[in-house]
């Protein structure tokens, strides 16, 4: 006889979001000079039934000489019930705004794939699956578009994107209320590399993402980078999680990271953590070779 409602999370969540720009940004593509390559597996809130567990592949790259970037993206996210399977593709172009600073702009086109078990309901009084006939399994794809800006320097950057402009509505049909509107998500990202010595640089780095039903979500994070190899930072999402993040630079191409985070907040007394691992491989053109591996 009562109702509420509750609210949370829609995209993915990362914590190493630095390392994983294409996705949520699409003028991003290309901008690093080299073919990249890019797989990441997170697990969120362990110990928690049901909980996010996400699984992202990335690839982009400069076209030859041109200013053109090209991305693709496949992420996996399963939350408790549902699964989200998401296929991007991304287009940018840049402009030369100085001798040292790039405005790119980009275009994303995506296919959301939503599905929905109801055998992983349990809403039987005696455990045994779902006894509502209105519980049925449930598929939808959607078709959607986002856009962003990317405005970069050998040191600094600055972004701000739209992943997907259209809300989609996910329901079982005309006379069931909606289970799931996927809103509009706003990002804002920026960072700067200081160079402290000639084996040391430090950055820190902001992400802010706002959409409508949730609090405004804001991280900051800073990492070292010794020797050119080794990443050691730290992360705080604010309300929400301190972070921990170190990586290693195995060879130019190829780079290995990881994070963990710890909630603030009373889920803490619920699970043990979140885990997130990735790697990236790159593979640098002879023409635009990076003899230092650039640090975003």
């Amino acid at each position: 006889m009562l109702t509420g409602a509750c609210f949370a999370q829609q995209d993915a969540q990362y914590t190493q979001y630095m390392y994983n720009t294409i996705n949520i940004n699409p003028a991003y593509a290309g901008s690093r000079g080299a073919m990249s390559i890019f797989g990441l597996y997170r697990t969120q809130w362990v110990g928690l039934d049901g909980a996010p567990k996400t699984a992202a592949f990335s690839l982009n790259t400069p076209i030859n000489e041109s200013r053109l970037g090209v991305g693709l993206t496949f992420v996996n996210d399963e939350i408790g019930p549902t699964t989200e399977n998401i296929i991007s593709a991304d287009v940018s172009y840049y402009v030369q705004t100085s001798d040292d600073w790039r405005l790119s702009f980009g275009v994303k086109g995506t296919l959301n794939l939503f599905a929905l078990d109801a055998n992983k309901l349990n809403a039987s009084p005696n455990g045994g699956g779902p006894a509502d006939p209105s519980l049925i399994n449930y598929n939808k794809s959607a078709p959607n578009i986002g856009a962003g800006v990317y405005w970069h320097s050998d040191n600094t950057y600055f972004g701000f994107s739209v992943p997907n402009f259209i809300q989609t509505k996910n329901k079982y049909n005309d006379n069931v209320k909606t289970i799931e509107v996927e809103r509009i998500n706003y990002y804002f990202i920026a960072g700067h590399v200081f160079d402290l010595g000639p084996n040391l640089k430090f950055k820190p780095a902001l992400l802010s993402k706002l959409v409508q039903g949730a609090p405004l979500q804001v991280d900051v994070s800073g990492n070292f980078l010794i020797v050119d190899r080794l990443v050691l930072g730290a992360a705080y999402r604010w309300d929400a999680a301190v972070s921990a993040m170190a990586g290693f630079q195995i060879t130019d191409g190829l780079y290995l990271g990881y994070g963990y985070d710890l909630e603030t907040t009373r889920l803490r007394n619920y699970n043990s953590g979140s885990h997130e691992i990735f790697l990236r491989y790159e593979l640098f053109n002879n023409y635009n070779k990076i003899i230092s591996p650039r640090f975003f």
